[in-house]
């Protein structure tokens, strides 16, 4: 399988080196007995490690000649694998099957050509997870704890921010991996919030509401969410019309998006 040729449309790159890898499984620090589930094992870089640790793993992997590696490699009861694209994957019902009380932890290379969708995918499902590890393209880690204000902070920052503790762990260089890829990476860890500092009334209402504001970052709050929010509105609320989108905190879209909701808008 070293032989096994990465595969551009999956946005393979795989992890060889071995000082990262062992730095990554520290961060995660998997216990005996955690309900783990890693997304793209690829060649097991991580997946042996992380399954050594906890005992047994649970992989979500789309290539089928991974799943065939991985297959004759590992037994049944060591690697569960489950041959499904992780962007349509229910890790919600998987949390209910196998978690310890319907909660999971998951890690993972994310594939760099779908990073963002999938995160917006695994977001949704933060109630069944206590916890994330992800590699990802360093400059979408930027953008995933960004502070406002920055050319980095977005909807990608809002979004996920509102529901999860945030924080990069450790920026690994492009020659750890095979190919290497054109970019640095980094590791970023995803914590949900027990208590949300910022406690959302409707998710969906306030998603559409930052895509709207963020939909053109040169203008400011007042022209992107015009016919949404008023000038007299944002100001009652404590904004500035004239601000520009990434000017605007986490907590006051989270006041914004609660407001529309109170008034059914």
């Amino acid at each position: 399988m070293s032989s096994h040729i990465p595969r551009k449309r999956f946005g393979q790159n795989f992890l060889q080196d071995q000082g990262v890898i062992h730095a990554i499984v520290s961060e995660i620090n998997p216990q005996p007995g955690d309900v783990l589930v890693e997304i793209g094992p690829g060649l097991a870089a991580l997946t042996e490690p992380l399954m050594k640790r906890a005992g047994k793993l649970h992989v979500v992997e789309i290539d089928r000649d991974i799943v065939a590696h991985l297959s004759g490699k590992f037994s049944p009861e060591q690697l569960i694998i489950h041959h499904q694209d992780a962007l349509k994957f229910d890790f919600g019902t998987l949390a209910n099957e196998i978690g310890k009380d319907g909660i999971i932890r998951l890690a993972g290379n994310l594939p760099y050509n779908i990073s963002t969708p999938l995160l917006f995918h695994l977001a949704s499902f933060g109630a069944a997870i206590s916890d994330m590890h992800f590699m990802l393209q360093k400059e979408v880690v930027d953008r995933m704890v960004a502070d406002p204000g920055t050319t980095d902070y977005g909807r990608l920052s809002v979004m996920l921010q509102v529901r999860f503790n945030m924080e990069r762990v450790l920026d690994v260089p492009p020659e750890a991996f095979y190919p290497p890829p054109k970019v640095d990476s980094a590791v970023v860890r995803m914590v949900p919030w027990p208590t949300p500092p910022w406690p959302v009334t409707d998710l969906v209402r306030m998603e559409k509401l930052v895509l709207t504001a963020f939909g053109q970052r040169r203008k400011t709050l007042r022209n992107n969410v015009k016919g949404i929010l008023t000038d007299a509105e944002l100001e009652q609320l404590g904004i500035d019309p004239g601000c520009r989108p990434e000017n605007v905190t986490v907590a006051q879209y989270v006041v914004l998006a609660n407001f529309l909701s109170a008034n059914g808008r």
